[in-house]
């Protein structure tokens, strides 16, 4: 399936689920509906676990699942950097990144938040991708968090981690090494980008 079809569709399924949710989740199962296989099926069957939740209930279960645990951030450096002042600079060369490839995101997120990051991928295939990738270790800690809470939204991340290349970490010991040494060096071959809209971490 086109990687960045299944990038633009996650990035608006994973942004804050507000007055707009009926009219995105609408969009977004026409777009994957003439492919029913590998990660629009991903995609397709949480579309279909959430679709008679009222945006408000499903904005209730977005803010427990994402805002109310470290381990089940949306910010991806958050697995990295964790809050240290070396985040700092993570996020500031992410937004140079964005700059470098002409993409302006809108300034009221943080550059490292997943929805914004899949937005550029869609956009800009080949960087976004290669972005992604380097936050392999984050996007499979998260996925594995998800599961682990049974969140429906853990089909959104898995349909994510299959279009990057590369074997999947094997559990959270091998993810967190991931997280440790960072992935090898890659090249990509971009992907036509799908015209999009929308862009938007258990404390226990």
């Amino acid at each position: 399936m086109n990687a960045s079809l299944v990038h633009q569709a996650a990035s608006l399924l994973l942004t804050y689920p507000g007055p707009d949710w009926p009219a995105r989740h609408r969009s977004v199962r026409a777009a994957l509906r003439p492919d029913t296989g590998g990660q629009a099926a991903l995609l397709l069957r949480f579309c279909t676990r959430v679709e008679e939740e009222t945006p408000l209930a499903l904005a209730a279960r977005y803010v427990a699942t994402f805002d109310r645990s470290p381990r089940r951030t949306l910010h991806m450096t958050y697995y990295t950097d964790g809050d240290t002042r070396r985040r700092g600079g993570t996020l500031a060369r992410l937004k140079a990144r964005y700059r470098a490839d002409g993409w302006q995101p809108a300034p009221d997120e943080l550059p490292d938040h997943l929805p914004l990051m899949l937005e550029f991928a869609a956009r800009v295939p080949a960087s976004g991708r290669a972005l992604l990738t380097e936050h392999r270790a984050a996007l499979e800690l998260l996925r594995l968090a998800l599961e682990d809470y049974r969140s429906p939204y853990s089909e959104v991340l898995d349909a994510v981690c299959r279009t990057l290349p590369g074997p999947r970490p094997a559990d959270r010991a091998a993810a967190r090494r991931l997280a440790r040494t960072g992935p090898p060096p890659l090249e990509t071959v971009g992907l036509g980008p799908f015209p999009a809209s929308a862009s938007r971490g258990d404390r226990r």
